[in-house]
């Protein structure tokens, strides 16, 4: 999901478990902070106070203590220093404690920069309205997905199926973490991590890749199998050095005639002769002869 896909993100939620909109508002916030989440609320979450009780958007400061009895000056004001990271003046302090626990001052002092509330919830908004369209209609999702969020293909090991996705993603977190072998990923490598986490997801809920089809891909788009909403179609430009121009020559070329051989795709696309191979050993073309030349015997 949008904002809600690093590393970092994934361990907040992890720990925190949210159950509601305004739990996933707060996270937004904790995230875009600084000094708001590491050495600060994730020390609390862990001692087992509540993340509904942290503190996680700036404007969560100044609404929490004119509830507690703060004026809304002082309250405004105390929300405009911390959230700028100038910490608590003494005697904002003196009138906090009273009303608020020690942790909460203290977590004031820590903070150097707040995130707005109203940016937080935009962004789960987002997020919310994507998570519906993949879990109701994952299909959709998925044909999107990959044709506008992922930077790195490798389509010969993403047709094949949940085993050999893991098995080659393995590989790479194995190269990586040895430092002898570290030099060997490239970082095509490292951005097909992100590919393949998606991948494997998509295969776990029942749903897979078909191999490139020369009638039915798009130039560079997914697309979803017409008539089975389980199958997503990889478009031509999935294949390493094939780029949009030449993937949308055989687009154009099959819109006129369908092709009779691999010969009638080199003459009517831009395709050179090492593409071609390429998509030969991913067995888009076995169903074409060689050349145009009809065989009578």
């Amino acid at each position: 999901m949008p904002e809600f896909g690093t590393k970092f993100v994934r361990g907040i939620l992890e720990l925190t478990q949210p159950k509601t909109f305004s739990d996933l508002v707060i996270i937004s916030g904790l995230s875009h902070g600084t000094d708001v989440w590491l050495n600060n609320a994730k020390d609390l979450v862990e001692k087992g106070i509540p993340l509904q009780k942290v503190i996680g958007c700036r404007d969560d400061i100044m609404t929490y203590l004119i509830h507690r009895g703060l004026k809304p000056k002082d309250a405004f004001f105390i929300m405009e220093s911390v959230r700028k990271g100038k910490g608590l003046k003494p005697e904002w302090e003196e009138i906090m404690k009273p009303v608020v626990d020690d942790w909460y001052i203290d977590s004031c002092k820590k903070i150097k920069y707040m995130f707005p509330k109203a940016h937080a919830v935009a962004y789960v908004i987002m997020a919310i309205r994507i998570a519906w369209f993949k879990v109701y209609h994952p299909y959709w999702y998925y044909a999107v997905y990959f044709s506008l969020r992922c930077d790195a293909y490798e389509i010969d090991t993403m047709v094949k199926g949940y085993d050999a996705v893991a098995a080659r993603m393995d590989e790479i977190h194995r190269k990586m973490a040895d430092p002898e072998l570290k030099r060997e990923v490239t970082p095509k490598d490292s951005a097909l991590i992100t590919t393949f986490e998606s991948v494997l997801e998509m295969y776990a809920r029942g749903y897979k890749f078909s191999n490139i089809d020369m009638e039915l891909s798009e130039a560079t788009e997914f697309k979803v199998m017409p008539g089975d909403k389980t199958t997503i179609i990889p478009p031509f430009t999935t294949v390493d050095g094939l780029g949009e121009n030449v993937a949308k020559s055989i687009v154009e070329a099959r819109k006129q005639c369908p092709f009779l051989s691999k010969e009638d795709i080199l003459t009517r696309t831009q395709l050179s002769a090492t593409l071609l191979k390429k998509l030969e050993k991913l067995g888009c073309l076995s169903h074409l002869q060689e050349e145009n030349q009809m065989s009578l015997f």
